[in-house]
Order: C-alpha cells, then sequence, then structure tokens
C-alpha cells in the first residue's frame, strides 16, 4: 500500500508544489517559503520516510513517484530539488495532465557516474556516504550539508541557516536512506528524458560539486524550448543563496503558456 504522505499548504494562488533533495525534509525550503505563498499556493511534501512521512514498503523511484502523485494537485507547478527532480521529472512524464510546469533545481537526470555519463558521483562515494551515516548521523549530515555550500561566495552565512531547518525535524528513516541511495545509484532518465512536453525551468549553480553544471546543460540541450538560469559562486541550493531571485524567476515562469 502507498503511503499517504506529509504535506503542508500554504497561501493563495497557482499550486506550486516542491519536493526535496535525499536525507532532507521540507522544512529547507524555510528560506522562500513566505515569498513563495505571497504568489502561489505552495504544496510542501516530505518524501517516504523523510520528515513526517511514512516509510515506503518498497524504495524504487517508481513507489516513490506514486506516493508523490498521491498527494499532488490536479494541476500544478511542480518543482524538484535534487533526488527531489528525478521525481519531479517521472511525474512530468506520467501525469502530463497534472503537471503543467516543471522546474528542476540542481537536478541531474542520472546522479551515478557511467561510461557514457561522465558528470555523475562515484557509486562508491555514495555508498560510504550511507555506511557513515549509520555511524555518525549528525557529523555526515554536517559535512553533506558543507558540501552542498561548497563553492557558494556566502556559505558562511547560508550554511547555518541550512542547518537550523534541516535540524528541526527527526532524522530521516534509515530505511528510507537506504531506499533513496538505491534510487541515485541506479536511476537514469536520460533515455525518456527528452519526451517531458510541458514548459521547463532549469535552475542550477556553476560551483554546485553534487549535480555538475554539465548536467543542467545537457538537459537544457535536450530541451531546446526550456528555460535555464545559472547562478554564479552558487553551490547546489540556489534557493537559499538567491531566495529573492529565485523566487522572481518562478514567479516569471509561471506566466509562460
Amino acid at each position: 500500500m502507498t503511503p499517504l504522505l506529509h504535506i503542508e499548504t500554504l497561501g493563495q494562488g497557482p499550486d506550486l508544489v516542491l519536493l526535496h533533495g535525499w536525507a532532507m525534509h521540507s522544512g529547507i525550503w524555510d528560506g522562500v517559503r513566505n515569498l513563495l505563498m505571497q504568489r502561489f499556493r505552495l504544496h510542501l511534501i516530505d518524501l517516504p520516510g523523510h520528515g513526517l512521512s511514512p516509510l515506503s514498503d518498497s524504495g524504487t523511484l517508481d513507489h516513490w513517484v506514486e506516493a508523490v502523485a498521491g498527494v499532488l494537485p490536479e494541476r500544478c507547478m511542480l518543482g524538484g530539488w535534487s533526488l527531489g527532480g528525478q521525481i519531479a521529472m517521472e511525474l512530468a512524464l506520467r501525469e502530463p495532465q497534472r503537471v503543467e510546469k516543471l522546474v528542476l533545481i540542481a537536478t541531474t537526470p542520472c546522479f551515478a557516474r557511467r561510461d557514457d555519463w561522465e558528470w555523475g558521483m562515484e557509486h562508491k562515494l555514495l555508498q560510504l556516504f550511507l555506511e557513515n551515516l549509520k555511524i555518525n548521523y549528525t557529523t555526515t549530515i554536517n559535512r553533506f550539508l558543507m558540501l552542498q555550500m561548497s563553492g557558494d561566495r556566502d556559505a558562511g552565512k547560508i550554511l547555518p541557516q541550512l542547518r537550523q531547518s534541516f535540524f528541526q525535524r527527526a532524522e530521516p528513516d534509515p530505511g528510507a536512506l537506504q531506499q533513496g541511495l538505491k534510487i541515485l545509484q541506479h536511476s537514469d532518465l536520460r533515455s525518456c528524458f527528452s519526451g517531458i512536453g510541458q514548459p521547463v525551468l532549469i535552475v542550477h549553480g556553476d560551483n554546485d560539486v553534487i549535480t555538475h553544471p554539465a548536467a543542467a546543460g545537457w538537459m537544457h540541450r535536450q530541451l531546446p524550448q526550456s528555460r535555464y538560469v545559472n547562478f554564479e559562486h552558487c553551490g547546489h541550493a540556489p534557493f537559499l543563496s538567491f531566495p529573492d531571485q529565485f523566487v522572481t524567476h518562478l514567479d516569471d515562469f509561471r506566466t509562460i503558456s
């Protein structure tokens, strides 16, 4: 049975759904939620086993997509950050009547490095991260948050904010971390990516060390009608590094027909 995910709904206007990344929760959007809820009816979803959502019995990408589809509004603009971006891509392909516009934030169609994909992370690094989470969760998460801010000119200011947002909720279920890791290691959406027919906004930081900026360029080339916003001196969380500009770009994007 697909679990009913926790969703927080705020504000008035067109529906905007945001999906967080692996090991995170929807509190990660705290820096932009007040700005967004003035322009949108904002839906913040906790992925399976993260934040306040129950763990899914099965941890495939298909099951996570199905779980999110169970709480998705009938028509919405859908944004996904990092791992949440892959779920958003799948939903755009499967639910074209419900997902009217797609926002891909610091994400990639293929997280893991492959022979024909040099812009991914090594499988061993992803596995090592999971093992370290089991040994010392707080220390490992702090390192992961630092990695997300790597290359960001305002990292010293943003990192405390990121930590405060993250640790306001309980740590993810260990099973969810394992499920999410397998999705990161094995999912490859490159072959179907060009089938996305909705308007797409791609947002990326030029110093992102988790999802390579070249992956954003690749996505933009597959969808020539997409918009590509590149933030300079920015790491893996452009919505935290440039909150006002991020919200402005989403606000402008919603007017596209």
